[in-house]
Formats: structure tokens, sequence, C-alpha cells
């Protein structure tokens, strides 16, 4: 018995129909998956045979698969040739605080004899903690890492050191607590038992902020790892599960030395070259 084979496809279904002369289906079959059913058995062995048959030499194409096309990648940004103006790495530790001016002699004297506290006195600390910090990270420079004192933000702050090197790039904060007890815990950091202050997010902030203003400049992906830095402490006490700021002493900074695998001397060189220039920051 010659069958007739069509094609049907309806409601999300796609089958092989073996019709006899006049129309009438006697088995059909799933294109998708080749199972054959028997309408009408005394022509069992002629449906099997056609609709296997046609399946064999008679496939459906696939369709192309569709690659989702990727974004094409932003070219980074250029800067203008580096200027004697615009080159940061003339900036010494605590630059933004060298220029400040401080009370006169009398005032001075006189706002310690009242015990009375002058923004003077927190300037002078924190110039004198960015210094020791800057004194110690100069030591890496022979195991090929690169340092960048007070980089300017917009927004009138500064980051106090930035590292560069085969292990990455470090944002690091310095924070001049002399003879105080200081307590480090997952976002907030304490001394001597007092309010908590906000270091750690904000160190975590200013990485991501860094690191943004690189890969622009760059073209790929540039690590920064958030660092605290206390200087002078008399107890540091790390109670962080999950801290993602690296804590230390000042003395302590030359763990960093040893870290590798994360940059290319190339590629620090060129992320040096971007930290550098002060119009990336602006």
């Amino acid at each position: 018995m010659e069958l007739k084979v069509t094609r049907w496809k309806r409601y999300g279904h796609d089958r092989l129909y073996a019709n006899l002369p006049d129309g009438t289906a006697v088995g059909w079959a799933n294109v998708e998956t080749g199972d054959i059913t028997v309408l009408v058995a005394e022509y069992r062995d002629d449906v099997i045979a056609v609709l296997t048959d046609h399946l064999r030499n008679n496939p459906e194409p696939a369709p192309p698969k569709q690659t989702p096309r990727k974004p094409a990648a932003e070219p980074p940004l250029l800067l203008p040739p580096l200027t004697a103006a615009d080159d940061l790495s003339a900036n010494r530790p605590g630059e933004s605080l060298l220029d400040k001016s401080g009370p006169g002699l009398i005032k001075r004297v006189l706002l310690q004899i009242l015990r009375r506290p002058a923004e003077w006195d927190s300037w002078r600390k924190g110039l004198a903690g960015e210094q020791r910090v800057g004194a110690e990270l100069r030591r890496l420079e022979r195991h090929g890492w690169r340092v960048l004192h007070s980089i300017p933000l917009v927004d009138k702050v500064d980051v106090d050191h930035l590292l560069i090197g085969p292990g990455g790039v470090f944002s690091i904060n310095t924070k001049h607590h002399r003879k105080r007890a200081v307590w480090v815990g997952d976002d907030s950091v304490k001394v001597d038992h007092g309010k908590p202050a906000p270091y750690v997010r904000k160190s975590r902030a200013e990485a991501k902020r860094i690191a943004r203003v690189l890969e622009r400049f760059c073209g790929f992906p540039v690590p920064v790892e958030p660092v605290l830095v206390f200087v002078g402490v008399t107890d540091l006490k790390v109670v962080a599960t999950q801290l993602s700021v690296r804590v230390y002493r000042e003395r302590e900074v030359a763990a960093l030395a040893p870290l590798s695998g994360v940059l290319t001397p190339e590629r620090v060189e060129q992320v040096y070259s971007v930290a550098r220039h002060r119009q990336a920051w602006s």
C-alpha cells in the first residue's frame, strides 16, 4: 500500500501523517522526538516504513542558532599629555595638609592653657600620621610597587595614599590615634570604646570610587582593595567576621610587599600613569 506523507503543525505540535489515497490518516510521527503512532493496525508495517524513511531522509533543517551579540567594549578615555602641574607623583605624604595655616603662636598657647581643642591639632596629627605611613610605603618601591600621596578628589577630599603594584591597587586611609585603643568591627571602628566611626564603610566606598576612575582610563578591570592603617595606637583589636578592608598598624604595611599575581609590570605602569594624572580625578 502506497501511503502519502503530509506535514501538520498546529498548537505547538509538529507531526508527519501517513495517509491512505483517500486522505484517511493511518499513522503519524512526532517530528521532534521521532516517535511513531499507528492508528490502523493492518497498515502498521507500511506506516512505520514510510514514516521512518521520511524522518531519516527528509530531516527538518535546524534553524541557525542566534548567538547573542556581545556589546562592544567601550574604548578607554584618553587623558591629555601629562604636565608638571598635573603630575601627582610629586606630592609628598600629607600634601593637602602642608598648606593649611594654623593659628598663630599666641593663639596656640592660649588654646593650650584653656585646654580647648583646635582644628589645627587635628590637621597636625593627620599630617604626622600620613608622613609616618608614607615612609613605610616608600620601602615597598624596591619590590616593584608605585606609591602616590594626597590624591585630590572632586568633593574636596583626598586619598591619603595609593599603592600600585604586582599585588593590585590599594587605597590606604591613615588614622592617627596616638596612645589610644582601637576596636575594628565589620562596619565601624571605636576608639577608646567611644562612638562608632564609619572608617570601614568609607574606606570601601573610596576603593570602589577609585576602581571606577582607573578602569575608565585603563580599559581593563583594576581591582582596588581598601586599607586602614592606624598610627600610634597602643592596642588594635580586629573582631570583624566579614571584613572586606585590610587593617594594619603603620609598621605592618610591609606585609603588602610580597603580594603578586594581579597586575603585570606593564599594567602596573599603565595604572600608575593614569593615577598620577590630576585630570583623571577631576
